[in-house]
């Protein structure tokens, strides 16, 4: 038995939404013309953020990361990918690495930075968000498959 469709499609909606963003952010990382709409004031600052010596992890561009972690998302949370069980792990391992990786980038916005990004913010959420779903499904319908 599979995952109810719930899941399944909440996951997918969530990871295209991370995509997205990701893709904006890694656009707008390499392209100085791009200019990120976020307002900047001394709380919110998306610019501060996203160029800050905190938006590079081992080198690599946060932004290309978040991209890369959506789009193994988006490829393991499509419906078909879901009758596969042998996928229930990785998923909810890469997204617990997700929402690991966003506590570090939090921290860094609100103590190194001392400035928060809205779309920073935004995947932030929808990683939280998308480990809560595949949490939730792996407690609650383990037994089903």
């Amino acid at each position: 038995m599979t995952k109810p469709k719930w899941v399944v499609y909440s996951s997918l909606a969530l990871s295209l939404v991370g995509l997205a963003v990701s893709t904006y952010l890694t656009i707008a990382h390499f392209n100085e013309h791009v200019v990120l709409a976020c307002p900047e004031n001394s709380t919110i600052n998306c610019q501060k953020v996203t160029t800050s010596a905190e938006s590079h992890f081992l080198g690599i561009p946060v932004a290309i990361l978040g991209l890369l972690f959506y789009i193994f998302m988006v490829t393991v949370n499509l419906p078909m990918m879901w009758r596969r069980s042998s996928l229930e792990i990785p998923r909810l391992v890469a997204s617990l690495l997700g929402v690991g990786f966003i506590l570090w980038l939090v921290y860094s916005e609100l103590v190194l930075i001392k400035a928060i990004c809205l779309w920073c913010t935004s995947i932030h959420i929808t990683t939280l968000a998308l480990f809560l779903v595949l949490l939730y499904a792996q407690v609650t319908y383990r037994d089903l498959d």
